[in-house]
């Protein structure tokens, strides 16, 4: 999404948690003449998160698009997970979407306009076995972006609600796998790659 916003002349603000993951990206984009800032952010944290919309604020004077992408996976078997699981899935997944959009929203509140776009995930419409704290903290921020959208857009603001279904970008390599590791990581794995089950991060931008 990155490269696509690039292309099309955008100014941008990447945000991971992973130093090294902003290093990969930090050059992939330069070597495509973007214009960007790399900020290290735990959008899990709601100071960082203000710090990140400062920054960004403060270089290029606006925000004008945001997009809440961060995720987390947990595969196993409800007995195998424990509350701190689900705690952790909302964190990301459902406060990690809200605390940006609270960020932003004084500057486009007071200039009615602004675009915020929430990706989700099929799992947020349709409960999916073995992936309980993924399924309650996507269907949280399915809710979320739901009802930001019918009550911003009277501000004249837009929110979108990106619900892909399994996407080849590679997250089976940092999902945590509890119960039977072997069975869970083969299921996964074999949903998350293959090319009639998931689409690529490409095709679906």
């Amino acid at each position: 999404m990155a490269r696509e916003f690039a292309r099309t002349g955008c100014r941008l603000i990447l945000a991971a948690r992973d130093a090294q993951e902003l290093v990969c990206a930090r050059q992939d984009l330069m070597q495509r003449g973007a214009e960007f800032l790399a900020v290290p952010c735990n959008v899990t944290n709601q100071e960082q998160v203000h710090s990140l919309v400062g920054q960004a604020t403060q270089r290029f004077g606006r925000v004008d698009i945001v997009v809440n992408s961060a995720g987390i996976l947990q595969v196993g078997p409800m007995s195998t997970t424990i509350v701190e699981d689900f705690a952790t899935a909302l964190d990301v997944m459902s406060w990690g979407a809200l605390y940006p959009t609270l960020a932003v929203l004084p500057q486009m509140r007071a200039r009615r306009s602004g675009h915020v776009v929430n990706i989700t995930s099929i799992g947020g419409m349709v409960s999916v076995p073995h992936l309980l704290p993924y399924t309650c903290a996507k269907f949280a921020a399915v809710g979320l972006s739901e009802d930001l959208r019918a009550e911003l857009g009277q501000e004249g603001m837009h929110v979108t609600t990106l619900v892909p279904g399994l996407m080849r970008t590679g997250s089976y390599v940092q999902a945590h796998f509890q119960g039977q590791q072997e069975r869970e990581f083969t299921w996964f794995t074999q949903g998350a790659t293959l090319p009639l089950l998931s689409i690529s991060a490409e095709r679906a931008v």
